[in-house]
């Protein structure tokens, strides 16, 4: 797609009453919240209910669900490419090349996801062992089985990316909205029925995170065919298309998840309480950066639309304003975050020991939010631009940063989880300061800027 995105112009004036800009930032921000956190929430129940299993469950799922993040994180590409393509094509009075991205969209989830689930099968045991697992067998034996299950859902929870993606590009966020809330008490209702119903411990939270994964992927389905958008039948073309735009957006997202990849294989290197601890404290911070994250949606379209409107100056007070919120909002879950964080774990494990290590991580989690909130409004002001290599190359850079002190802590097992959220800062701190530099430049020199790399 490229900048072509950009050139998508307003709405005539006679369409709308224009909104203020705090309310058309909110507006757009919060369904867009309700969109992202359908795997988290998922992620999210399955801690606090097998938490409540001991130590070693809790382990065995910190695990498992680092490696199936990094999976989601991947493939999020069916959803952010679908956006911009079917929002662009039927813009342009294209709907029957809408349909057919849409119908790209959805081929390439069923295939990658088939693919998927072979491969997890096939490697689960492997990826295991190297995020910590064979220092515990028991814990490593609970990853690999839930790993297992989990990946049979893969090619469902790829189709609800689609169409999620799908519904969003039709600026339809409430349908999206219904079907997380719907798929996450399903996930929930499961989950304690075949855990502490049907006693089948981690193996019924995996198999409730199935199913629910299965419905939402029925439900968005059976919206998307009826849809003032259907999908259709794709050509070669539209799925070149699709995975054109995947690349840049895959190898960004690849080096994010490998950096919270990494936290997890080295609390698992410093004791299954630490593990456990950091399991909790990274679902937390999962949520928060959902909350704060939410905000670069509105940063991304309303950027994209003033530099297609020539207006740069309407995208550096839109920059400035969604910033000055993205501040205040991480000041506020920071302060909450840190300020719940002795009595927070308690609701993930009675365990003494791992409670101890969470409260260590949620301190910290909370010092980060301002610093996060500067970093993902950042990532979607630049996305608007098209910043895409930028993007990319901050991400990288920002390895280097995190680096350092995640390897001291590798070394050096006394300074505990505290040393893994710290070098998140460093992450955290980094990707703000050139993803902040990036801005400036598109700022400063208007749309041309748009062609940063």
């Amino acid at each position: 797609m490229g900048l072509q995105v950009l050139a998508r112009p307003y709405p005539p004036a006679g369409m709308r009453r224009p909104d203020p800009l705090d309310r058309r930032i909110v507006g757009l921000a919060l369904p867009a919240l309700g969109a992202l956190v359908i795997e988290p929430l998922y992620n999210l129940t399955d801690s606090a209910i097998v938490g409540h299993l001991g130590r070693i469950p809790l382990g065995g799922l910190a695990l498992a669900t680092a490696a199936l993040n990094v999976i989601g994180w991947t493939a999020a590409f069916l959803e952010m490419a679908t956006v911009s393509v079917v929002a662009f094509r039927r813009s342009a009075g294209d709907e029957e090349g809408a349909g057919r991205a849409v119908g790209a969209a959805y081929l390439l989830s069923l295939l990658i996801g088939v693919a998927t689930t072979g491969i997890v099968e096939l490697v689960a045991p492997y990826v295991a062992a190297l995020l910590g697992g064979h220092s515990s067998g028991a814990v490593g034996a609970d990853a690999v089985l839930y790993l297992r299950i989990s990946a049979i859902g893969m090619p469902a929870l790829f189709v609800a990316l689609a169409g999620n993606g799908h519904l969003t590009g039709l600026a339809d966020t409430r349908r999206p909205l219904a079907i997380a809330v719907a798929s996450n008490a399903l996930n929930v209702g499961l989950e304690v029925v075949l855990v502490y119903g049907a006693h089948l411990g981690i193996a019924g939270s995996a198999w409730g995170t199935v199913g629910a994964q299965c419905a939402g992927a029925v439900m968005f389905t059976a919206v998307s065919r009826r849809a003032p958008v259907r999908p259709v039948r794709p050509g070669r073309l539209d799925v070149g298309e699709l995975l054109s735009d995947a690349v840049p957006l895959t190898i960004r997202t690849v080096a994010l998840g490998s950096a919270l990849l990494a936290t997890t294989a080295i609390a698992a290197r410093l004791g299954t309480a630490q593990l456990g601890g950091h399991q909790i404290a990274l679902q937390v911070w999962g949520m928060l950066a959902l909350v704060l994250d939410s905000l670069a949606v509105p940063a991304q379209v309303y950027v994209s639309e003033s530099l297609g409107a020539g207006d740069p100056a309407a995208a550096r007070r839109l920059g400035a304003r969604v910033m000055s919120m993205g501040l205040g909002a991480g000041a506020v879950l920071g302060l909450a975050c840190a300020a719940s964080s002795p009595v927070l774990p308690a609701v993930f494990s009675p365990d003494p020991a791992v409670q101890h290590q969470a409260t260590i991580a949620l301190l910290i989690c909370g010092l980060q939010q301002p610093v996060a909130a500067a970093a993902f409004v950042l990532d979607g002001l630049v996305l608007g631009a098209a910043g895409y290599r930028a993007m990319r190359r901050a991400m990288l850079l920002a390895l280097v940063a995190f680096a350092p002190l995640a390897a001291a802590t590798l070394l050096d097992r006394g300074i505990g989880l505290a040393g893994i959220w710290f070098a998140m800062l460093c992450w955290l701190g980094a990707r703000a300061i050139l993803l902040g530099r990036t801005w400036r430049r598109i700022g400063m020199q208007g749309a041309a800027a748009a062609t940063l790399s």
